[in-house]
C-alpha cells in the first residue's frame, strides 16, 4: 500500500499499537502528540488519512477537526476519530464537524485496521 497515516494522539502506549499495527499492513505511519501545531504539521504531511484523539494537549481533536474541514486543501482528508469519550454528544459533536469515522477506546485491533482501509478506498 505505501500509503501514508498521520496519527495524532497523545499517548504513548495507543501510539505504539497503532503505529504496529499499520506498519505490519503495510502503511506509512507518523505521529504526532500535541494540539499545538498539529495543523502545521497536517499541511506539511499531507497524509491519506488522519486518526485524531478528542483530548490532547494544547488544542482539542475538535477544533482541528473543524481546522481540517475549513481547509480548501484539506476538506476532503478522511478523519477517523479514535477517543475514549463516548457519550453520545461527542459522537455527534464530532459527526456535525464533519468526522468520517469515530470510535472509542479501547478498540480492537481488527476494527482500526478495517476502518482505516475503509476510509482511503473511499
Amino acid at each position: 500500500m505505501g500509503k501514508l497515516v498521520l496519527l495524532i494522539e497523545d499517548e504513548p502506549n495507543i501510539i505504539e499499537a497503532i503505529s504496529f499495527i499499520l506498519s505490519r499492513d503495510g502503511w506509512e505511519v507518523k505521529t504526532h502528540s500535541n494540539g499545538h501545531d498539529a495543523m502545521d504539521v497536517v499541511r506539511a504531511r499531507r497524509p491519506d488519512l488522519v486518526i485524531l484523539d478528542v483530548m490532547l494537549p494544547g488544542r482539542s481533536g475538535f477544533d482541528l477537526l473543524g481546522d481540517i474541514r475549513g481547509d480548501a486543501a484539506l476538506e476532503a482528508l478522511p478523519v477517523l476519530m479514535l477517543t475514549a469519550r463516548g457519550q453520545r454528544k461527542d459522537r455527534e459533536m464530532a459527526e456535525a464537524a464533519g468526522v468520517n469515522r469515530y470510535m472509542t477506546k479501547p478498540f480492537s485491533n481488527a476494527d482500526v485496521l478495517e476502518a482505516v482501509r475503509d476510509l482511503v478506498r473511499e
